[in-house]
């Protein structure tokens, strides 16, 4: 019994001890140490503004990283190009917050860009290609010959069109993106596959 009530005595004794121990510190002739003083209301309220202003803050960080790794996703998804690792992902949350709410601008223009491209590169569009396009379909971006074989602006078929990277039909492609392939295309060949309307 004595050996468990020993460390209840020593917290009693040094709990005793404290004030002449902080008295001795301060040295003779010293007055004690004062206690704190309370915080007053407008203290309060002010520490409870800045823990809620840190609380938002923290809160649109999250926001913002969380959109930047959905972008990138999508982006990639739409480019038809890898998907990204984690490791890439997760690189995002170490940026700071005004680069990650720039780097989110920049992707929402990009994802715009391939919609309207469907991922062709940004190439130099020959002025020819609009003559041969009015000329091939009238310039209707989902003209379909009579056999079906050939379609869009640029009445593609689906070997040629997978030769320049196109995906699926031709004549469901956006029109920019029938354009950009088309430019590929003439730059490769020039305007031997139009071997009517590209005279």
């Amino acid at each position: 019994m004595r050996n468990r009530n020993l460390p209840a005595t020593a917290a009693i004794l040094l709990t005793l001890a404290a004030p002449a121990v902080a008295y001795a510190a301060t040295g003779p002739g010293s007055p004690p140490a004062q206690p704190a003083s309370a915080p007053s209301a407008a203290q309060i309220a002010a520490s409870q503004a800045r823990t809620a202003q840190t609380r938002l803050t923290y809160r649109r960080r999250l926001i913002a990283i969380d959109r930047a790794m959905r972008l990138t996703r999508k982006r990639a998804r739409i480019a038809g190009t890898a998907r990204p690792t984690r490791r890439q992902l997760a690189r995002i949350a170490h940026w700071s917050t005004p680069h990650v709410t720039a780097r989110n601008v920049t992707l929402r223009r990009n994802i715009a860009d391939l919609r309207r491209s469907g991922g062709a590169p940004a190439v130099a569009i020959p002025p020819q290609l609009q003559a041969i396009a009015a000329c091939e379909s009238g310039g209707n971006p989902r003209a379909v010959s009579a056999s079906g074989s050939y379609r869009g602006l640029f009445q593609f078929d689906y070997g040629t069109w997978a030769s320049v990277g196109g995906h699926g039909d031709p004549a469901a492609a956006p029109a920019l993106e029938q354009y950009r392939r088309a430019a590929m295309l003439y730059a490769r060949s020039g305007s031997a596959p139009w071997p009517v309307c590209g005279r």
